[in-house]
């Protein structure tokens, strides 16, 4: 993409705003939607939502409004789904930095903060999790711009949740005095506290002296750098080396994977804001929910005259209260109440709405079984585009191949399988050893084991194939690829 940046105006008073987006969750408690390799930042779980959890966060503080370009931290696994959703709101990042490994969000951060300060030493940064529902958006620009102005005095500001309910699965801040300038809706920070049990909970709702910890901080990246220096040196020079280290792969930063791993794996709020005399926090009343559950999402979806939402084809007889989300099949209930139910092409969840948080046992069980349905959907996601399995035998498995223009397979070979693609839209250009051909729709090409073969769309419409696998093995490790377009590690086209 390329945008004339000039276009766009500044906010006032010359204040840098970098949005930071932090992308590298898994979101495990709303499995099965989300996977391992498809999260729930890049899901849109309502009908006519149109947008995942991600691509709305980028456009919440937008560059036609005056902020600057987002700076953007993820895993290398998600990579190309970043993107994706760029491509897709027409959002240039400053950067896309992927981290090598996961260090929990103080080391992001701070990699952000020595990023942003080497384009603009006073910049001011607007950290925000991906994964986020904000029902205001032009409540919560305004509370940015106000918070920056905080920001720029020297406090670190993080944004408070007015609690509507003893939540239990929330962190609590517990206001102090009121700063009286540069704006006295904003309080230092007396403590913070983990996750309490119910009555505790109900203690702080009715105390009025607590805050929800949103996860959204506003702060001056000159002043975190030097608390970090204080704080966390460790975690700073980690970041400084991965960063002096980092090298470009096709338009992505790749951080240095020694250095960044020396850093310790901890939380921005462990790691400085519970530390440091510079908090501040300032309440922010506009519809927030971190989406953390499934009951989480019955709470902000819509409901129908007995309190069930419902996404896709679903009969509700005597029910109430549920959260029901299928994909493919017909689900139907008869006279329960207050349950989640999930159903995907290869997964069926059911659970007390009550007792959702815990579907990341679930994950943890698959994960330490090595299930497939843990990481990946039928649909699988590739940066050329997906393909899904149709139907799987003995000796032979059905694929739907759908290849986005200009998307391009690496070469590859099979020892033990042939396969047979037939055009069902689009042209499609077929490398077969040296020899190149279009195919056309309702055209077919076979290709034996052993030959070298690559496929790609040259064309400007989606490329869709049913390829026909047959073979005495038919799993991914039994191919070969050479010449990956998009840099791929070989681990990572398995």
């Amino acid at each position: 993409m390329t945008v004339d940046r000039s276009s766009y105006p500044k906010q006032g008073g010359g204040a840098a705003i970098f949005p930071i987006v932090l992308s590298g969750g898994r979101g495990t408690r709303l499995w099965p939607l989300s996977r391992a390799m498809y999260p729930k930042q890049f899901n849109a779980f309502f009908d006519g939502q149109g947008e995942s959890f991600f691509a709305a966060t980028l456009q919440r503080l937008k560059p036609a409004s005056g902020f600057e370009f987002p700076i953007i931290l993820c895993n290398n696994d998600y990579r190309f789904l970043v993107r994706e959703d760029l491509e897709r709101t027409g959002i240039e990042p400053k950067a896309i930095i992927l981290e090598p490994v996961a260090r929990n969000t103080a080391a992001a951060v701070a990699v952000a903060a020595l990023a942003a300060s080497a384009e603009n030493p006073d910049a001011i940064l607007a950290v925000m999790p991906s994964d986020h529902v904000l029902r205001d958006g032009a409540r919560f620009v305004d509370a940015v711009k106000v918070a920056a102005t905080v920001a720029a005095s020297g406090k670190l500001v993080l944004f408070g949740i007015t609690p509507t309910k003893p939540h239990t699965g929330y962190g609590y801040i517990r206001t102090g005095s009121p700063l009286m300038s540069p704006s006295d809706d904003v309080f230092e920070v007396e403590n913070f506290v983990e996750k309490p049990d119910l009555a505790t909970a109900q203690t702080y709702v009715d105390s009025g002296d607590y805050y929800w910890n949103s996860g959204i901080f506003i702060l001056h990246a000159r002043t975190l750098l030097e608390e970090m220096e204080t704080l966390q040196p460790d975690i700073l020079k980690a970041a400084r080396d991965a960063l002096a280290g980092a090298q470009e792969d096709l338009g992505f930063l790749r951080l240095e994977q020694t250095a960044f791993s020396r850093a310790p794996s901890i939380s921005i709020d462990h790691a400085i804001m519970e530390k440091t005399t510079a908090a501040a926090m300032m309440p922010l009343d506009i519809g927030w929910n971190d989406v953390g559950s499934w009951s989480s999402l019955w709470e902000i979806g819509p409901h129908d005259a007995e309190g069930n939402f419902v996404h896709g084809e679903a009969i509700l007889e005597d029910s109430s209260g549920c959260y029901v989300h299928t994909d493919k099949a017909l689900v139907s209930t008869i006279g329960v109440k207050d349950l989640v139910i999930v159903s995907t092409r290869d997964a069926l969840l059911i659970a007390d709405k009550g007792q959702s948080e815990k579907v990341s046992d679930i994950v943890a069980k698959l994960k330490q079984s090595n299930r497939k349905e843990q990481e990946q959907h039928v649909r699988n996601h590739r940066p050329w585009g997906y393909f899904e399995s149709l139907s799987v035998g003995p000796r032979f498995q059905v694929k739907l191949l759908h290849v986005n223009p200009g998307g391009k397979l690496s070469m590859q070979m099979h020892h033990h399988r042939s396969e047979h693609w037939v055009v069902v839209q689009g042209t499609a250009k077929v490398t077969i050893g040296d020899v190149e051909q279009l195919i056309q729709e309702n055209e077919s090409v076979y290709i034996t084991a052993t030959q070298w073969h690559r496929l790609e769309n040259p064309g400007k419409v989606p490329l869709e194939i049913i390829e026909v696998q047959i073979g005495t093995y038919l799993s991914d490790d039994d191919i070969i690829r050479r010449d990956d377009v998009y840099h791929r590690a070989p681990d990572e086209t398995k």
